[in-house]
C-alpha cells in the first residue's frame, strides 16, 4: 500500500509548472466574443490560431498564423459567412487548413484556410450544412475517420454528416429533452458522451443510435456539466454539487451506478473546461472566468485521481485554445501548450516537465495521433472503426502532405465543363430533412488559380 502510494506520488508530472510566455509573444488587441456561450472561444493547431470575435452583424472568427503574434490590426480579415454569432470552432485533426464553426444562424459552416492565412476576408465557405432547427453550440470533427464532423444545437439534436457530400447521415433527436452541454468522442470514434442539462450523462452509440449506458444527476446541481472520455474508455466529469461546490468525476461506463471517484473542488461558479491529453493522462481544468489552470493525473491506483498542482496568473480568462501534442516543442520538454484568452488579447502558456538532459524524453512523448485519418467517412458510416494512426515525435512533428478536404456533390468533379458545377451548386430544395442542401464552392478555386497566376508573375 505505502509503496503504491510513493509510486503515484513520485509521478513524472509532480513537478509540471506552467509559464506565461512574454509580452511579445502574445496575440494583442483581439476583441474576443462577449456571447453568453460555454465553450472555448478558441482553437488552434501547429499552423493555426482561431479566435471567435466580436462581429457586428454576423458572426466572425480570427484566424492568424502562429508567428504572427503582436498587435493584431483592427482590419485585420476574419472569417465573416455566419449571419449570426459564431458559438464553437473546432480544426479539422486531419488537414490543419480546415476548420468548422457553428452559430446562432443555425447553420455549420466548413472552411479551407489558405496555406499563408487570410489575405483577406473570408465570406465563402466550402460547404454550408443545414439542418438544425436551433443554433448551433458544439462542433467536433471524428478523431479518426475522414471528413466526418458533429453538431449539437439548442434543438437538443445531434447531427454527425458527411462533410464530402454533404450529407447528415445520422441525426439523433430523441436522446436529450433539453440543451446539451457538451459531446465528446471517444478515441476511435466509435460512442459519444454527452452532458446533458437534464442532468444526465449519456453514452450513445451513435451508428446504432442506441444510448448504450447514462447516469442520471452524474452533478446534482443545476450549472452545466462536461463529460470527456478517457483513453481507457472510462468517462470524466464536471459539474456542480448541490450546494453549489465544483467537483470532478470518474466514471466506468460498464456500472455507471457511482463514480469510480469524485472530488470536490471550490464554490466557484466559472463552468470548467476540462482538456485531456490521451498520451499522459493529464486532464486540465480550465474554468471560464477563473484565472488559474489545475492539473490532475488519472492513474489506475486510488483515489484515481490525483491533484498534480495549478497555474495561476491574474487576469481571468475568456476562454482558452489547446494545442494538439504534434504542435509542442519537444526539445522543451513542453507537455501542453494552452492559448489562453482575456479580454482583448490571447496569451500562450507553455506546461513543461523539467529535465536536465537534451535528449528526446521518450517517456513523456509516446507514439501520439498523426494526422492521417484511419477510414473514409464512408467506411465508418458503414460499420468499421480505426484507432488513430499514431506517429513519433523523436524528431519534432514534420508536416506531411496536405490532406483535401474532398468536397462531392454525386459526381460533379467528373464533370469537368463549369456550367455543370455552377448548376449543381444552385440551392436545391432538400429532398427530404435527411438530405440537406450543400453548396460547393467555387470561389476557393478561383482564388486558388489566381493565387498561382500571380506567383508566376512574380517569378
Amino acid at each position: 500500500e505505502t509503496m503504491i502510494r510513493r509510486v503515484v506520488r513520485q509521478s513524472k508530472f509532480r513537478h509540471v509548472f506552467g509559464q506565461a510566455v512574454k509580452n511579445d509573444q502574445c496575440y494583442d488587441d483581439i476583441r474576443v466574443s462577449r456571447v453568453t456561450w460555454d465553450s472555448a472561444f478558441c482553437a488552434v493547431n501547429p499552423k493555426f490560431l482561431a479566435i471567435i470575435v466580436e462581429a457586428s452583424g454576423g458572426g466572425a472568427f480570427l484566424v492568424l498564423p502562429l508567428q504572427k503574434t503582436g498587435r493584431i490590426d483592427k482590419a485585420y480579415p476574419t472569417v465573416c459567412g455566419h449571419t449570426g454569432p459564431v458559438l464553437d470552432i473546432d480544426w479539422c485533426p486531419h488537414n490543419d487548413h480546415v476548420i468548422a464553426s457553428g452559430s446562432e444562424d443555425c447553420t455549420v459552416m466548413v472552411w479551407k484556410i489558405p496555406e499563408n492565412g487570410l489575405a483577406c476576408a473570408l465570406s465563402e465557405p466550402l460547404v454550408v450544412l443545414e439542418g438544425h432547427s436551433k443554433r448551433v453550440g458544439i462542433v467536433s470533427w471524428h478523431p479518426t475517420a475522414r471528413d466526418v464532423l458533429l453538431s449539437a444545437g439548442c434543438d437538443n439534436t445531434i447531427m454527425i454528416w458527411n462533410v464530402g457530400t454533404g450529407e447528415t447521415l445520422i441525426t439523433l433527436d430523441d436522446m436529450h429533452p433539453d440543451v446539451i452541454f457538451s459531446v465528446c468522442w471517444n478515441r476511435n470514434g466509435s460512442l459519444i458522451c454527452t452532458a446533458c442539462k437534464d442532468k444526465k450523462v449519456r453514452v450513445i452509440d451513435p451508428r446504432k443510435g442506441k444510448i448504450t449506458a447514462e447516469k442520471d444527476k452524474a452533478h446534482e446541481g443545476a450549472r452545466p456539466m462536461r463529460a470527456i472520455f478517457l483513453a481507457d474508455g472510462n468517462i470524466f466529469t464536471t459539474g456542480f454539487s448541490r450546494m453549489s461546490e465544483r467537483q470532478l468525476a470518474l466514471w466506468n461506463p460498464k456500472n455507471m451506478d457511482g463514480p469510480i471517484s469524485v472530488h470536490e473542488m471550490d464554490t466557484s461558479n466559472g463552468v470548467l473546461l476540462p482538456f485531456y491529453d490521451p498520451d499522459t493522462n493529464v486532464v486540465y481544468l480550465c474554468g471560464k472566468g477563473d484565472s488559474s489552470i489545475r492539473y490532475f493525473e488519472i492513474t489506475d491506483e486510488a483515489p484515481y485521481v490525483h491533484y498534480l498542482n495549478t497555474f495561476s496568473s491574474k487576469e481571468p480568462q475568456r476562454g482558452m485554445g489547446y494545442m494538439p501534442k504534434r504542435g509542442l516543442d519537444v526539445n522543451k520538454c513542453e507537455i501542453a501548450r494552452f492559448y489562453k484568452l482575456h479580454e482583448r488579447k490571447c496569451e500562450p502558456i507553455i506546461m513543461t516537465v523539467p529535465r536536465k538532459s537534451d535528449l528526446f524524453q521518450d517517456d513523456l512523448y509516446p507514439d501520439t495521433a498523426g494526422p492521417d485519418y484511419a477510414l473514409e467517412a464512408e467506411e465508418w458510416f458503414e460499420g468499421k472503426n480505426g484507432d488513430p494512426i499514431l506517429i513519433s515525435l523523436k524528431h519534432g512533428y514534420v508536416p506531411g502532405k496536405n490532406r483535401d478536404l474532398k468536397v462531392v456533390k454525386k459526381n460533379v468533379l467528373d464533370n469537368k465543363s463549369p456550367k455543370k458545377v455552377e448548376e449543381t451548386s444552385a440551392p436545391q430544395k432538400p429532398a427530404s430533412p435527411q438530405l440537406t442542401r450543400v453548396r460547393i464552392v467555387t470561389q476557393y478555386h478561383v482564388n486558388y488559380l489566381f493565387e498561382i497566376w500571380f506567383h508566376c508573375l512574380t517569378l
